[in-house]
């Protein structure tokens, strides 16, 4: 069974990012060239890194969901958006690569992926200390 946080809001944002991270990493399989495409020069291996940040997102959105390993998903998951921010970076230096988005969205990028960050850590958390069952007696 699956066992979600007991607040609807953390409900709603724990099922929103996982279905956000699962849709994100197979659109890295099924739009390979659109990622390759927004990689810095330096890094190597572009297809490879690719399959494999697609391959974790996916994976993370699916952890979320795990009570045992929600907190390290979350963990990952943040780890895993610091470290595609280079591509995020290297999409707003060179606005002349993506014509067909405006310079505000390439820097508007940055950011976001900040709130992903917030919004990865936070869906993850467990709800608060729960108060200990009234026993019935004062």
């Amino acid at each position: 069974m699956l066992e979600l946080p007991a607040s609807r809001t953390k409900r709603v944002a724990l099922l929103g990012l996982s279905g956000f991270f699962m849709a994100a990493g197979a659109n890295h399989f099924l739009n390979p060239d659109f990622y390759v495409g927004i990689m810095p020069a330096w890094l190597p291996a572009h297809r490879t890194l690719v399959w494999v940040s697609g391959g974790l997102e996916a994976l993370g959105g699916l952890c979320v969901l795990i009570p045992s390993v929600r907190k390290a998903a979350g963990w990952g998951l943040v780890l895993l958006l610091l470290a595609i921010f280079p591509a995020n970076v290297h999409m707003a230096l060179h606005p002349e690569l993506f014509p067909n988005v405006p310079s505000a969205g390439l820097y508007l990028r940055l950011p976001v992926q900040g709130l992903f960050m917030v919004w990865a850590f936070w869906a993850t958390r467990p709800d608060g200390p729960s108060s200990p069952p009234s026993t019935g007696t004062p």
